[in-house]
């Protein structure tokens, strides 16, 4: 899918602060964005003909076929429909999905809202939504309203608060599952921390840090053939003319200046201090360094006379924002992806009897560990504490995406689709670990102003349940 959503430079500025101010002062009236109720009426059961799961998918680039890989490897499920404007795209899913020898999908393309027509005119148990991040609101409202039983959408669900509430009060109006699709939360040392949270050996939360520090320099900008920046070549391109995320990724650089991808970080965080579920987010402050990481690059690899060296990006090099919670933690969150750097999420979960921290891989429990006040290696403890979910399927994981967290978490969704359970991450976790994008945004153009955190629950935390990953 392309960036031509009339709305996005819209919501990536002014506007985007503008409705969020609106959201906090009133919750109330939000109920009434959506008020169709017709999804209910409209689900078909599972499997309707032969058993299998009826699977849809838009937007059809690199995320999808990975999906693609772990939907058709795992018995008793079917694509029925793809949908993307790109034809390059399409053939290469088309070829992917051949590989498997299963019957090829319908293919619906051609205008940038063909995803209505194959919503409207298929059947489907779940649609995953791969698309630019200004299409996964509109795309999984859409498919709500149509009757998906599950939508799964990716990383990060909305681009502004108001599209946070859309989502939740659509969920809730049609009874249409909606999961965010954040892979980390099923990264295997992610799920061995939140094994070893539940059992108590950090004792009770009080910090966290998380973040997504990675060098995307050279995925915003590449040659339109290659998926990174070409070393060597001078050929940088950003836009229509560019291949892949570089067509519209770099345009939220240009238009936002927040943290424009906190998932990855805080979805992982949520899950451990129960977000939603007994505690919530209350407020936030976020500052953000001058931007300069990506002017650089330009220059550095096409020269002060490259025409991108004119472009004026506003989202600063790091931003680093502080949420408070309701049971009284705080968590750093970090966003760092235009300077040169090695890769790392940076999480730490702190707590009254020890910690573990990603950076260096290391664990320290009082009283426990192999020498006082030395760490230990995590890998020690992450074996003796493995989650379940991996303990039962890290050895079908080994090859699939991501380290095999994406075979986690498709495998964690089937479950919950084959046995009519809530969303693992549902409607209310992708809108408040999303939202951190337009408060972030709104806090920084205060000076680092305190925020307040919407509760996109209405209440409802305070007696919710944690459900996450509690199977196996």
């Amino acid at each position: 899918m392309d960036n031509t959503r009339r709305s996005f430079l819209k919501k990536m500025t002014v506007a985007g602060i503008g409705t969020a101010g609106l959201v906090l002062s009133g919750q109330t009236n939000a109920a009434e964005v959506v008020t169709e109720t017709t999804a209910k009426d409209k689900k078909k059961p599972v499997g309707k003909d032969d058993g299998k799961l009826r699977f849809g998918f838009i937007g059809t680039g690199s995320r999808c076929q990975e999906h693609i890989n772990n939907v058709l490897s795992i018995q008793g499920n079917k694509i029925v429909a793809i949908c993307d404007i790109q034809q390059k795209s399409i053939q290469k899913t088309l070829d992917h999905i051949a590989k498997f020898n299963v019957e090829a999908p319908k293919v619906y393309t051609g205008s940038e809202r063909e995803f209505e027509k194959m919503l409207n005119n298929e059947d489907f148990d779940c649609v995953i939504i791969a698309s630019p991040w200004e299409w996964h609101t509109p795309m999984a409202i859409t498919a709500m309203k149509a009757g998906v039983p599950y939508v799964g959408v990716e990383v990060s669900a909305a681009i502004s608060l108001q599209e946070c509430w859309d989502l939740v009060n659509t969920s809730e109006s049609t009874g249409s599952q909606l999961n965010i699709m954040e892979n980390v939360c099923y990264r295997r040392d992610c799920m061995a921390a939140l094994n070893m949270v539940r059992q108590g050996l950090f004792g009770e939360l009080t910090h966290a840090r998380c973040g997504y520090q990675h060098d995307l320099r050279g995925v915003k900008f590449n040659d339109g053939e290659h998926y990174n920046y070409v070393p060597g070549s001078g050929d940088l391109r950003m836009g229509p003319t560019a291949f892949s995320e570089a067509q519209w990724r770099g345009n939220h650089s240009v238009h936002f200046n927040g943290d424009i991808y906190p998932t990855h970080g805080i979805g992982p965080v949520g899950t451990c201090m129960d977000i939603n579920r007994g505690n919530v987010f209350v407020s936030i402050t976020s500052m953000a360094t001058q931007s300069r990481g990506l002017h650089k690059f330009i220059v550095d690899n096409g020269g002060e006379n490259h025409p991108l060296a004119k472009v004026r990006f506003n989202l600063g090099d790091i931003i680093t924002s502080m949420i408070h919670c309701a049971n009284g933690q705080t968590i750093i969150v970090t966003h760092d992806t235009n300077s040169p750097r090695p890769y790392s999420l940076g999480f730490r979960i702190q707590g009254t009897e020890g910690l573990w921290m990603n950076d260096g891989d290391h664990v320290y429990i009082q009283g426990k560990s192999a020498k006082e006040d030395e760490w230990d290696a995590a890998e020690t403890w992450f074996k003796k504490y493995d989650h379940p979910l991996w303990a039962k399927h890290g050895a079908e994981a080994t090859n699939a995406g991501h380290g095999g967290m994406d075979y986690i978490m498709m495998i964690d969704l089937l479950d919950a689709i084959h046995n009519k359970k809530p969303a693992p991450m549902d409607c209310y976790d992708a809108a408040a670990w999303s939202a951190i994008s337009g408060l972030s945004e709104m806090s920084i153009a205060r000076g680092g102003a305190l925020v307040d955190f919407p509760d996109f629950t209405r209440g409802q935390w305070i007696n919710r349940k944690p459900s996450f990953a509690l199977t196996d």
